[in-house]
Order: structure tokens, then sequence, then C-alpha cells
């Protein structure tokens, strides 16, 4: 049977691509690296529809199928090797006329708590089981109740489950100040997302573990029909539902809505969180619609509103070509697409559509599909633990252990040779090539020069900074500062730094290397949404900004107005792990120093919160090298280390290798001596 239809695929995408730009968070026309690593993107999912187009026989799709799902898998981590008990139990029940909510708490992992309501008909009998999910909320499980109520009355029992981070199993949660300190649901999946990639994994293999347990957990229910289960969930909750779809084949019937999209679209827009995008997705020749077809012919409802940011268009994208695939086995009604009418979630007709799809599938198509009138409970009322939250339960533990524990099991020392090898694959090296460079004069006087400079670090990427210039001639020593905003009573900026430099005499670089401003801010995670991206399309946004330091070297180097062989190097917190990433395969950069730097990339896997890491997650470096690898790896070059950090940004002590600023009270002119001093340490 022929495949067939890419024309109107290929219009379809041409259109969508154009009306995309009216959804991006920030359109690739304003953000330069944006649209770079867009490109790169749209290149990828070409190469892939390429290979999907040749696909035109049940054989050969199975074929991709067995190659598709070791790829996840693989992209994930796998999936947890543990075969451990449930160990459920019933803590309480709330009575309905016509179903009962019995609120559960089993374990996922040993002593890792799922809490977790059923919603059962009242009647005896043996029912389909349907998996409901829960999208970002933070309460969780209570969000669906509506539509698992309804399940309920029309003859399902339903299972409703809270996600890691989310309702009683937030992980930063402090009972001193009564809520989760990195904030809601979304920021507490990116810190553990942060430190899962750092560890060589994906967070969704905890995500989707949860989700197979509490599978396993519906169909030790007397009153469920294990032959019979279905799948749904929105947002968050969709993504669930698609891998759980994709990867379950226990799922008779899959409904994920606001979520399935082509990331022909995704990529420059609502580019999903930790647990719903794993890193190399793209660049391993893989896009959403190969959840769909992962599980052909398994019946999918895709879902989408008008006014969603996963957008329409790029859900009717993965239809398009899912539904050829669907044709190939002959089951092209088994692939519906469904968009309703509102913004981000489920509103009436969309729930009413779920409603339809699994009586369909798992009924017999017996059932009414109008939605009835229930009682909403407070989400307090749904609560399964007594407090409200699952780290009062027995030995509990949290999801940064797990990761933990597992980067234990893996972690392999690594030599200097292959940390270098490592960082050539990253392409932190330059090719020493001076840049051509675009400057523009902002002030001119008797202290000196400081100009505006622009330059290609990469064809496609742009960078810049600060060159201040000092009024003597000659060739003069030169320091790159990797430029940080951040000024205090106690610590200078790097502008207050540049001119102190140059007014010794020496050539200063104020380095800004790449970045997308203002992408997917969150509390304490830094620039996770563009790193999330380049690790999406094989490529890392510390790495590339190591090479921008290098590129920054190379505009130094080629200036007649330096000497090439007297080069220094100045980084501020984690910016100083990309600058020891790039004096590490160049030994044009003569001595670093460090200040307020993160001591340890491990000591970042040892709590459930870190500030910033996202701007330092390398995929698996963790499980082989570390900060002092980097600086091993400089081959007895001078490293300054001051105030060395946690990650939560708080100076500890390291013993006499570190030194440390002091508070002496008012002696305020001691604040300027100690930075003095380290500036002399610096150019000495």
């Amino acid at each position: 049977m022929k495949f067939g239809g890419l024309a109107t695929l290929t219009l379809l995408l041409s259109a969508v691509l154009f009306d995309s730009r009216t959804f991006a968070a920030d359109s690739p026309a304003t953000d330069p690296l944006l649209r770079w690593m867009d490109q790169i993107a749209q290149q990828q999912l070409q190469r892939r529809e390429d290979a999907i187009a040749k696909i035109q026989t049940v054989a050969e799709a199975e074929r991709r199928k067995q190659t598709v799902r070791t790829t996840l898998l693989a992209l994930i981590g796998g999936l947890p090797d543990y075969s451990g008990p449930l160990n459920p139990r019933v803590t309480g029940r709330i009575q309905s006329e016509k179903y009962t909510i019995e609120k559960i708490i089993f374990e996922s992992l040993e002593n890792f708590y799922v809490t977790a309501d059923l919603y059962r008909p009242n009647q005896p009998g043996r029912y389909p089981g349907v998996l409901l999910q829960a999208g970002h909320t933070q309460e969780g499980k209570p969000e669906g109740q509506r539509l698992a109520a309804n399940l309920a009355l029309k003859g399902f029992v339903v299972l409703t489950f809270d996600p890691v981070g989310q309702g009683e199993r937030e992980q930063t949660y402090d009972a001193r100040v009564g809520h989760a300190l990195a904030g809601w649901s979304v920021p507490e999946h990116i810190q553990a997302g942060g430190q899962a990639i750092l560890a060589g994994e994906s967070v969704a293999r905890y995500f989707i573990w949860d989700a197979k347990r509490a599978l396993d957990y519906l169909v030790s229910r007397p009153e469920v029909d294990a032959a019979r289960l279905g799948a749904v969930g929105c947002s968050g909750g969709g993504a669930l539902t698609t891998f759980i779809g994709a990867l379950d084949p226990r799922i008779k019937a899959v409904a994920p809505a606001c979520f399935i999209n082509s990331y022909r679209l995704l990529f420059r827009g609502p580019d999903p969180d930790s647990e719903m995008s794993p890193p190399n997705l793209l660049a391993s020749g893989l896009d959403m619609a190969d959840y769909v077809e992962l599980s052909a012919p398994t019946p999918w409802l895709i879902l989408a509103t008008d006014g969603d940011y996963f957008t329409p268009a790029g859900a009717r994208l993965v239809y398009e070509e899912a539904r050829r695939w669907f044709r190939l086995y002959g089951a092209e009604n088994k692939l519906r697409f469904f968009s309703g009418g509102g913004p981000h979630g489920t509103p009436l007709e969309t729930r009413e559509a779920i409603y339809e799809w699994m009586i369909r599938w798992l009924k017999d198509g017996k059932g009414d599909i109008h939605e009835e009138p229930v009682r909403i409970y407070d989400n307090h009322e749904l609560l399964v633990t007594a407090s409200g939250h699952v780290d009062d339960e027995p030995g509990s533990r949290k999801l940064y252990q797990l990761i933990l524990d597992g980067y234990l099991a893996r972690k392999r020392p690594g030599t200097i040779p292959e940390l270098l090898t490592e960082l050539r694959r990253l392409n932190v090296p330059s090719d020493a090539s001076a840049p051509e460079v675009r400057m523009s004069e902002e002030s001119n006087g008797p202290e000196g020069r400081r100009l505006r400079v622009k330059f290609r670090s990469v064809p496609g990427v742009e960078i810049g900074g600060r060159l201040y210039l000092p009024p003597a001639g000659g060739r003069k020593p030169a320091v790159l500062l990797v430029a940080d905003k951040m000024s205090s009573y106690w610590i200078p900026s790097t502008a207050a730094l540049a001119e102190k430099i140059a007014a010794l005499g020496h050539v200063v670089l104020e380095l800004e290397p790449r970045d997308s401003p203002g992408e997917g801010e969150r509390p304490y995670v830094g620039n996770w949404l563009t790193n999330s991206r380049a690790n999406q399309i094989g490529l890392n946004l510390p790495a590339m900004r190591a090479h921008d330091i290098l590129r920054g070297v190379d505009f130094l180097s080629a200036r007649s107005d330096v000497d090439p062989a007297n080069i220094r190097a100045m980084a501020r917190g984690v910016k100083g792990i990309w600058l020891l990433m790039a004096a590490a395969v160049d030994i044009r950069i003569g001595k670093v120093w460090l200040d307020r730097t993160p001591y340890s990339l491990r000591a970042a896997l040892e709590h459930s919160m870190n500030t910033n890491l996202w701007d330092a997650v390398i995929p698996g470096f963790a499980l082989h090298w570390d900060v002092d690898d980097l600086i091993q790896a400089m081959d007895n070059r001078a490293v300054l280390r001051t105030d060395p950090t946690n990650w939560m940004e708080r100076p500890v002590p390291l013993g006499a290798a570190f030194q440390y600023r002091y508070v002496l009270g008012d002696n305020t002119d001691l604040h300027d001596e100690q930075d003095d001093r380290y500036l002399r340490q610096l150019l000495q």
C-alpha cells in the first residue's frame, strides 16, 4: 500500500510555518540565536520526513517502530529496572450516590510514594480502566475530577495521580514557610530535569515509570478489565498520556489533549518543559508523530483547542502524517483529530469527545457520551496523606535522591584526554582565525577608549561586547572578562573591573556570549529553555558559550595592540564553567580568575533545588568529569578561585586553595582592596 499524500502535507506545512510567527514566544526575527537553532531543527525534521516518506509497507513501518522504541528508551536513559511491590494502601473514601472515590497511596519505586484518587462505579462488575494524568496544575490529581467522575458514571474505573512536583508530591516543600521553595510544578520539573540530564538521563523516565506503575495498580483492581485500558490527559498530562500510550502496549485507547504538536512549530514556539521533551530528540531523527505511530494501530484521539499555544495547526501536522501511517495498517478509522473551542485546557466539547472515544473503543460504543453534573470537591477533600505531603511518609524519598542513586551506579571516572576529546566533540575549540569585526565608538577620553564590538562566532551567530583600550601605544597584555551585570556593595560588576584593568594598561574585552534573553523565565533555573532547545538538536549551550569565549580570544590575539602570549580571563558564577571549558582546550588563555563559581557540578545532584544549573548542564558530563577535571586539563596554568559557591550561590569553606572576601563592618576601603588584590593576582 502506498504512503501517498506528501504534496498535501507540504502545502499545509508551508502555511502553518508562516502562521506560526503569530504565536511564537519570541519571534525568530527578533531572536537571532533562536532563528539559528530553528534552522538546524528544521533541517533535522526535513531529513526525518524524507525518511518517513520512503515507508510504504507495514513491514517497513514495523522496522521503523523497533528503531524508534529503542531510540526513545535510550534518550531517556531507559526505564527503571525495578520489580518491587506497590504496597498500596487505601487511606479514605468519598461516597457518592453512583460512584466512589478511593484515596490511594503506593510506591512507584522503593519508598517513592505516589498519591492517587480512584473513581469507580458503585455497582459491582468488571469495567474498563482509564489512567487520567494531570496537567501542570499545582494541585495535581483534583484537576481532572469532572472528567474522572463522568467516566465513572459511564462505567469506567479511573485512576488519577499526582505527578512528581505536584499535589502531595512537591519536591522543595518547606514546612517553615508552607510552600515549595522552587515555585509551582513546572520549576520543580525543570530543576529535576537539569539534574537528570547532567547525570546522563532524562527526568521523563521517572514520570513515565510513575504512569506505568499507576497502570499496574489499576489492573490489580478486581473490578478492572485489564484487556480494556485507556489513557487520557491534558497539557503535561497530555505529554504523559502520549508517552505511556506509545510505550505501554496495555493501553488500547489514547486521548492526549493540548500537547501533541510537530516540532516544526513547537521548537520555536512553546517548547515544552523537562519531562515533556527528551534531549537529542530531533537530532536522533524523531518528532512527536513518532509517539503516535509507535503504537499504531492502537486508537488515538488527538485533541487541540483553537486558542491554545500548542496550536491546532501543529497538532494537525502530526495527525496528517500519522493518518497515512494508520492507513498502511488499514486502520484510518482508529485515528481522529478534534479541535474544540477555547484556550489551553479541556472544555465541555473536548471532554465529550473523550467520553465518545473511550466508549467507542473500550465499551463497544455502548454508552451516553454527554456529560452529567457532578459534585466538584475541593483539593483538601481529595488529599490522600494526613499532612498533604508524602514527605511525611516513613522513609519517603525525593526525586533528586533517585537521580543521585542512578548517577552513583553509572559514574565512571574519565581521563583528561577523554575530557579533551569530549570538549572537541562539543565543538568548544575555535579555528583561531581572526573574526571580521564591526565597531562603534562609545567613549573616548584621556583615560582611554571604549568601543562596542560585534563579530561572528559561527556562521549565523553573532556575538559582541565592549572593548576597553588604554591610551598608551604598543603591544599590551589583554584580559577577557565574561560579561556579568552583577554588582553589589561587596562585588564589582565586570564593567567596573574592565575600567580598572584598562587603567592599568591592559586591553580588555568584556564579552557577551550568545543568549536568548527573556526565554522561558522561571525562578532559579537559568536559561533552561535555550539549553533545552540546544540539547534537542544535539548542541549544548554551555559548550557554545565556551566556543564564543575562544572567538573572543581569537579577536584579541589578532589585534596589533595585544600581546597574544599574554592573555588572561575572568568569569563570575556559573559562567566560570564556560571559561574553564574554553581554557581546557586552548593554551592561549594563560591564567584564569573564577569568582563565586560553583565548586562542583556533581554537587548539584545532592539537593532538590539549585540556582542557574541549566546554564551549566552538559548531558552526561557529571558521569565522568567535574570542575576540578577542567582545571587539571589546563595543565598547570594558574587558576585563581575566590568565594567558591554551592548551587544556591552561597560561598562555602573549602580550604587554603581558595580565597575569600571578608566583611569588616564600616571599613569600606577594605572591600575595594580585596578585589584590587585579586586583580593584581590575575594580572601578575
